[in-house]
């Protein structure tokens, strides 16, 4: 990107702790050659140690700030680069036009989800999340938002549910990871228990499935009568192909509708569409908000094979989903993730439902592998367990049986395995195909995208194991 102005803070606070950043900053500066300028933003702390070449007070000037001033700007003037998660490799660098993106915005936070002037939102989110800029244009409606700094599970799991009450949230955005942690949460926490909710309208999760008892905890727990909808897009269009209208019912397990005026279906592996059963998610009309193209990239090459040149002329998003009978949608995990044992294809979000119930369980993440010179691919199932308990025969056991009865034999893992912590993205996504990958023997790209890419060495080690175990058969 060739960045010559910085905005960098002093610090930061997680988990009650304080974190410096001059050290960040330092590496920054001498690894990218462009930077002119940074200005430090100073962290309510007591030792706020200056650092760059600007404090934040001088690089806003005087006190009496002069008038904005609005430029005129093409339609497809850029507005900024954002990355991909690093999920599916590399990040991509993806830039984003003005026109489009506000329109789609616009669409989608206030028809479909219904959000007005005077309203409050708060979506949990890093600025290095596509649901950062998402909620920015809620500004153009007059609503307010609402930011989360730290961690949402300080000091306790449901902490920033209190927050959403005592704050007079109107619109609550989080993950399906989150919603379904909660869920677990021991003692369970009883209805009512995090408050009233009394301004609470919208409930949104997006960034990974939520399970039927999902749906109903929030409606158990947290309000009986507000509008819970899934959304469902990408970085790739900073916005949603399907996602929920206040106007519809919710279904449990289901995102509520496509986006108005888009054109997204489900394809076979004939690249023919079909409804109510699973394909391939596939946008048959152009979006105002995909990307006017990729950083260096000239010639759009990047761009086309990214999306265009499976389905050619039709975007291919790599999502694994089936459009049910009533409208609803069910998204069941990436395409490219699709687990093949006897050449049934299975989601890795119906394995992850079947072990909701689980109370032993604080993460999993499942992957199809090939073993030497066999063509029928194993299921391999990772989990955490809670409390740095150990994975036994007796709890290997409940999950098969768990699995085999709300699923299938033919979803039963060959393999299961304990790891510290799911690997995930900075924006909280599961990396399934880096964790195949790895058992593959091939090389990952993405490890800097990862909050805690030291998993993926615990990965590397039981690959190790599983190749010494069919080499001795």
């Amino acid at each position: 990107m060739e960045p010559k102005l910085v905005f960098a803070s002093t610090h930061y606070r997680y988990s009650g702790k304080t974190f410096r950043t001059d050290q960040v900053v330092k590496e920054l500066h001498k690894k990218i050659s462009s930077v002119q300028t940074i200005v430090a933003i100073p962290y309510a702390v007591e030792e706020a140690n200056i650092l760059g070449d600007v404090t934040w007070q001088d690089f806003l000037g005087a006190e009496e700030p002069s008038d904005l001033i609005f430029a005129q700007v093409p339609f497809e003037h850029p507005l900024y680069i954002l990355f991909s998660s690093g999920t599916t490799g590399a990040p991509k660098c993806i830039i984003h036009g003005t026109g489009g993106v506000l329109l789609q915005h616009r669409k989608e936070l206030q028809l479909h989800c219904d959000l007005r002037e005077g309203d409050a939102l708060l979506f949990f989110t890093t600025c290095g999340w596509m649901m950062w800029n998402w909620q920015l244009s809620a500004l153009s409606l007059g609503a307010t938002i609402c930011l989360y700094d730290g961690n949402p599970a300080y000091p306790d799991l449901t902490s920033i549910w209190r927050v959403v009450d005592e704050l007079n949230i109107t619109h609550f955005g989080t993950s399906g990871r989150y919603i379904e942690s909660c869920m677990k949460d021991q003692p369970p926490t009883k209805p009512g228990a995090l408050g009233k909710m009394t301004s609470l309208r919208t409930v949104l999760y997006t960034g990974s499935p939520l399970s039927p008892k999902g749906f109903h905890w929030i409606y158990d727990t947290i309000k009986e009568d507000l509008h819970l909808a899934g959304i469902s897009g990408g970085t790739d269009i900073v916005s949603c192909f399907i996602l929920g209208n206040p106007n519809l019912p919710v279904i449990a397990g289901e995102i509520q509708c496509k986006g108005l005026a888009v054109d997204v279906v489900a394809f076979d592996q004939h690249g023919q569409p079909v409804y109510n059963e699973r394909g391939e998610l596939v946008c048959r009309q152009p979006l105002p908000s995909m990307p006017i193209g990729f950083l260096n990239d000239p010639e759009g090459d990047k761009y086309y094979h990214a999306y265009f040149d499976y389905y050619p002329g039709m975007w291919r998003h790599g999502d694994y989903v089936q459009f049910m009978p009533g409208g609803g949608v069910v998204v069941y995990g990436r395409s490219d993730a699709t687990l093949n044992p006897g050449g049934v294809r299975i989601g890795s979000a119906e394995i992850y439902s079947a072990l909701e119930d689980i109370d032993f369980l604080s993460g999993s993440v499942v992957v199809g592998w090939k073993p030497p010179n066999q063509s029928d691919e194993n299921i391999i199932l990772f989990v955490v367990v809670s409390n740095n308990r150990l994975l036994d025969d007796h709890k290997s056991k409940m999950i098969c049986q768990s699995i085999r009865e709300r699923c299938s034999p033919r979803h039963v893992p060959h393999h299961i395995y304990q790891i510290s912590e799911v690997p995930v993205t900075r924006s909280g996504k599961t990396v399934e195909l880096s964790v195949k990958a790895i058992l593959a023997g091939k090389s990952i790209s993405n490890r800097n995208a990862l909050v805690n890419p030291q998993v993926l060495e615990e990965i590397d080690q039981i690959r190790t194991q599983l190749l010494s175990e069919y080499k001795s058969e």
